[in-house]
Parts: C-alpha cells; sequence; structure tokens
C-alpha cells in the first residue's frame, strides 16, 4: 500500500495538519490497515476529527460501492465511503430515500455513523443510527458485524464514536419511503424569535428547518424563514448549473455591513403572504452542495461553526445566545435553527429533545471568546455541542454534556486499546482518558 503525505483540513479550514494517507480500492486491504490510523472520507466535519497530526490516516473515499437492496425491506448494504448524496439520487426516483440526511450530501455512510447525524426531520425520525441495522467493523486486523442485538454495547459507542471502535468498511441502512425525487417546499416569513419557535413546535410537517438572521437584535432577534417539506413525484424541475468559489475571498467579503445587507434581501426574498415552491430533492436537503468549495468564503484563515443543542425547557438560553452573537456582530449568513426530537442512537450522539442552534464565525479576533462564552451558556442550559461542528470546545466541559462519557471510554478501551484510531479531536479533547 502507497503512503503519500498530505494536508488535511477540516471543512471550516481553521484547523489543518499533515499526515501520511493510504487510499485502498479494495476491502480486502481494510484488514491490513486497521492497526496504522483512523479512517477518514470526505471531510466534511468542521474541526480536528479527521487529522491525525503527523501520524497515518485511512482515507475510505475509494470504497464507496452500493452492494445489494432489498426492495421489499428498503435495506441497503453499501461500503463505508458511499456517500449519502448519491444515495439519494439513485434511489429516491425507486420510491426510497436515506431515512435521515445531513446538511450536506457529500456526507459518507461511515461518517454519518461515526458522527450520528440529524436532518430536519429529526423531530418524527430520530438520528441516522436508529435506521442503521448493521456494521462491519474492523478491529485489530479482524472484520466482524455487529448489530444491537449481537453486541449492544459496543454498537451504541461505534454510533457517534467519532470512528474510535475500529475502522467502519461497510453498514445495512434500513431506507424509509418516499413519494418521489422532488420537494414540496413551504416557505415563510418569521418576524422574531418568539414566532420561530413556536411555528417549529407546531409544524407538523416531515420536514422543517429555520433560517435565522444573526445579525438582527431588539424586536426582530431571531427573525427569519421557516421552511416545510414533503417529497412528492411529478415532473423534477430543472437544475440551474451549479457555482464555484475560485479562490479564497478577502476579509471584506464577510464583512459585518455586507452580512447584514445580505441578511435583508434573504429575508424578504420570501412573500410576507409566504410561498410554495417545487425543488429537486438534493437542492433542498443539501442547497449549499450547489456551491462548489463554499467554504473558501471565509478566506484563508477558515471558520468556526457553533452548534448547541439545549433541552425543551431551556429554549430561552438560546435566545439569550442569539442576542450576544447579534451583538458580537461576527456572525456569518449561515445560522439555523431546528427543533429536535429525543432519538439518540449512541453514547455520544449529540441529540436531544429540545432546540438546536448552529451559527458559522469567520476565524477573526473576537470568535474564539465568543464561541467559549457560548459554550459556557450551552452547559449552564444543560445542553451539549456537536462534536461533528466542534473545533474549540474545553475537554472539561464534556463529562457535564456527555453523561455516558465513562461507559463510551470503558468500551473504546477494549475495541482499540494501542489508541491506534486516535485523532487531533480526541487528544485536544481527552476523550480518552
Amino acid at each position: 500500500m502507497t503512503w503519500n503525505e498530505i494536508e488535511i483540513a477540516g471543512w471550516g479550514r481553521a484547523l489543518r495538519g499533515k499526515a501520511e494517507a493510504a487510499r485502498p480500492e479494495r476491502a480486502g486491504l481494510l484488514a491490513g490497515l486497521s492497526g496504522e490510523g483512523p479512517a477518514i472520507g470526505m471531510r466534511r466535519s468542521y474541526g480536528d476529527e479527521m487529522l491525525n497530526t503527523g501520524g497515518r490516516v485511512i482515507d475510505m473515499t475509494r470504497l464507496d460501492r452500493m452492494l445489494g437492496f432489498d426492495s421489499a425491506s428498503g435495506e441497503l448494504t453499501v461500503e463505508a465511503g458511499a456517500r449519502l448524496g448519491d444515495i439519494a439520487r439513485a434511489f429516491a426516483p425507486r420510491g426510497w430515500l436515506p431515512a435521515v440526511m445531513p446538511g450536506t450530501g457529500f456526507c459518507t455512510v461511515g461518517g454519518a455513523i461515526a458522527n450520528d447525524v440529524h436532518g430536519k426531520n429529526h423531530h418524527g425520525a430520530g438520528s441516522f443510527g436508529q435506521h442503521v441495522a448493521a456494521i462491519t467493523l474492523i478491529r485489530n486486523g479482524k472484520a466482524g458485524t455487529i448489530t444491537p442485538e449481537t453486541d449492544p454495547d459496543l454498537f451504541r459507542a461505534t454510533l457517534g464514536g467519532l470512528g474510535q471502535t475500529g475502522i467502519i468498511a461497510q453498514a445495512t441502512l434500513r431506507l424509509t419511503p418516499c413519494k418521489g425525487d422532488l420537494m414540496m417546499v413551504t416557505e415563510r416569513r418569521v418576524a422574531d424569535w418568539d414566532e420561530h419557535v413556536a411555528l417549529l413546535e407546531a409544524s407538523t410537517a416531515p420536514y422543517s428547518v429555520g433560517w435565522i438572521d444573526a445579525t438582527a437584535r431588539g424586536a426582530s432577534l431571531g427573525r427569519g424563514i421557516l421552511e416545510e417539506g414533503e417529497t412528492g413525484s411529478g415532473l423534477v424541475p430543472k437544475r440551474k448549473p451549479g457555482k464555484k468559489v475560485p479562490f479564497d475571498a478577502p476579509g471584506w467579503a464577510l464583512s459585518s455591513p455586507i452580512v447584514r445587507m445580505f441578511n435583508n434581501a434573504y429575508w424578504r426574498r420570501v412573500p410576507r403572504s409566504g410561498r410554495t415552491v417545487v425543488k429537486p430533492i438534493t437542492d433542498f436537503f443539501f442547497p449549499l452542495d450547489r456551491i462548489r468549495d463554499w467554504n473558501r468564503l471565509y478566506g484563508k484563515r477558515g471558520f468556526h461553526q457553533f452548534q448547541c443543542v439545549v433541552p425543551t425547557e431551556s429554549v430561552d438560553a438560546l435566545r439569550g445566545m442569539l442576542s450576544q452573537i447579534a451583538e458580537a456582530g461576527i456572525a456569518s449568513p449561515l445560522s439555523v435553527l431546528k427543533r429536535m426530537g429525543p432519538g439518540r442512537a449512541g453514547m455520544l450522539s449529540f441529540p436531544m429533545e429540545g432546540f438546536t442552534l448552529a451559527v458559522d464565525f469567520p476565524n477573526r479576533p473576537g470568535a474564539a471568546p465568543l464561541i467559549e462564552m457560548l459554550h459556557g451558556l450551552t452547559e449552564a442550559a444543560g445542553g451539549r455541542v456537536y462534536l461533528a461542528k466542534d473545533s474549540l470546545l474545553r475537554p472539561d466541559r464534556l463529562p457535564g454534556m456527555y453523561p455516558e462519557l465513562a461507559e463510551w471510554r470503558k468500551v473504546v478501551a477494549k475495541a482499540d486499546p494501542e489508541g491506534h484510531l486516535q485523532t487531533d479531536m480526541t487528544r485536544r479533547l481527552k476523550l480518552r482518558s
């Protein structure tokens, strides 16, 4: 196997590192590589989860085959490098979709399992791992299949376990029926925070998400756009050509005045009376995938994303966070509010019943102290930070946010006793100690 030194960055591009990488093309090679380092995919997590600076990583992106589908049960077996967007495009015309999809179709199945991702339907469908029937896991040079029934502790430690229990080689997913490969999407303007929360709580749509204007203050705090969607069939609208960000944007591109003007225009694009539009299914689930390399809009220094979830009874804590963010004036246009249900599959899974807020911050002076303050407010509210998006969390905050951490550590210590799968993130957060 050939090893090449490469520079690896999280999607936020604020954290980087060099490592030797192998890129196997056959699953049979994985057993021999399992002691070399952790697996990585399309690198869509934001921080340092996929970095192993000075070490080795296993690039799974060539192991992306769809291996078998049962049309009666909707069960699909795929290699870990298969991308969720490709699965959606292949199966939506046949009446099936991945049961849970995050905001990018470039997310691999292995990455979706390792982070137990959630989507715009978490309030009804739960997390990704709740729809995984079986996982082929390679540990200590040997491959084995685990299920919730055969090895419940290892299964739960693997889902949301950041790749620390072994190399995920393949998985069997339970797809969900859909009406077709387009989305009927209702959009409406939301005036303020209270209305935003009330509308999300009252929504009965299968999929719902709120865009928030993180620059709005005063009576307009929390204003935004609510999108509610359901699958449909018919003539799929013609997709406009995608775009590409060809270079790192200059620092002024996301200055406060420009972001405020953009957010105001974006909010007003939806008529006061609302509207219903028809979209290709991937445009609804993965809107930013149409802008290739959109992370370059934040310039060479990149950005940090803050995403937290707080329980329903603490939702007002998010109002306080949003007020602090608006006053700081360094948020980007990409801010999202979602309602979440109780579903979570793993010991370190992020979701809890409540509300989740996600905000991007350019990597500028002031961003790290602001995010540290937001972490403190999250912990005080009984919430947690999403590790797939994190690049700045302090390790002492973890036990309060993730109460099953000690149990997870015991399973991981047995699964990877030599620590071959550690990453920059696990070391930064002292996850395994």
